[in-house]
């Protein structure tokens, strides 16, 4: 398939180098400096300032959208009425209401839209997925999950910082993605409550969320996502009746992703231990961007829909609402 990115920034580049057989044949960015500069790894590829021009060409089948917050939902919904194929990033809109109207223009069009949702599609949480779908840790009771980094030099004045452009700080940044996940093994929350601390960066938006979520089976995920985590950290923990699960890792800064499960025994005692280890690049986002392109041949569901972006986004929004009500 052909395929056009807009927004050239750092995820679009992970994007376009896990297009495997596909080809990029339009680059767009408010930078034609960085169009040009994604473009020019790419034999034949143009390079634009003009979303419209590279959504409408003729020759493109999907579109990956890939801006700042407050560009995601309308560049999907334009290449959703252009009749296009649609990944858009996570949270794929500043509130629900943005991302609601591109259930039923993909629908109407008869295109497979899909969110960006990449940690599903890392080799640990799929063979921790395949393992809780198989019964192997018994019945959820509860998650945690903690997820943060330490910023860097100026990440007060970047865009992340500012609420009119990503629509909320770390809750809606890595904090979506742990309401993803949290949500892809339990089901829906019912229940939402937490607290959200500015604590380090002089900014308007929070660098640190503390989430606790409920099922109505009473499952609890109880999830940490922080820009004040000087160390990279990734750790996500799946407890069953049987047994645990616990990913550590993403790869990169965040160290090697691994996969433990510990099986608990009938004796109880100290559980049997299997550890799975995938070192090496971060193959999250090629697998992701193949399920994608499969479901488009196929017509298939794509893991990760509009409707998971609505549902993060109104526990997000929850949130918000009683940081506000508590002001």
């Amino acid at each position: 398939m052909n395929i056009a990115i807009v927004g050239c920034g750092l995820i679009a580049q992970k994007r376009a180098a896990g297009l495997g057989a596909h080809r990029l044949v339009a680059c767009c960015d408010i930078s034609q400096a960085r169009a040009e500069a994604l473009a020019g790894q790419h034999s034949g590829c143009v390079a634009t300032t003009d979303a419209r021009v590279a959504i409408e060409r003729p020759d493109v089948d999907a579109v990956v959208v890939a801006t700042t917050h407050d560009g995601l939902a309308s560049t999907a919904l334009l290449a959703i009425e252009s009749g296009k194929h649609v990944l858009v990033e996570k949270p794929a809109g500043r509130r629900a209401s943005e991302v609601k109207p591109l259930i039923a223009a993909a629908v109407g069009h008869r295109v497979t839209g899909k969110v960006g949702f990449n940690h599903r599609f890392h080799p640990a949480f799929q063979r921790a997925r395949a393992l809780v779908d198989a019964g192997e840790v018994g019945p959820l009771v509860y998650i945690r999950g903690r997820y943060g980094h330490g910023g860097r030099l100026g990440y007060a004045s970047e865009w992340r910082a500012d609420p009119r452009v990503s629509g909320g700080g770390e809750l809606l940044d890595q904090g979506s993605h742990l309401i993803d996940l949290a949500r892809w093994f339990m089901g829906e929350f019912v229940s939402v409550a937490g607290h959200l601390g500015t604590y380090f960066w002089d900014m308007p938006v929070e660098d640190n969320a503390f989430m606790l979520l409920k099922t109505a089976e009473a499952q609890v995920a109880w999830l940490h996502a922080s820009w004040t985590e000087w160390k990279n950290l990734f750790s996500f923990e799946i407890f069953g009746k049987y047994g645990k699960l616990q990913i550590d890792g993403l790869g990169g800064s965040y160290g090697t992703e691994r996969l433990t499960f510990y099986r608990m025994l009938p004796e109880l005692g100290p559980p049997e231990t299997t550890i799975w280890e995938y070192p090496g690049a971060d193959r999250s986002w090629a697998n992701e961007l193949k399920e994608f392109m499969d479901c488009i041949a196929s017509g298939e569901q794509p893991t990760g829909t509009f409707e998971d972006a609505v549902a993060v986004l109104e526990i997000v929004e929850a949130l918000y609402a009683a940081r506000r009500a508590s002001e």
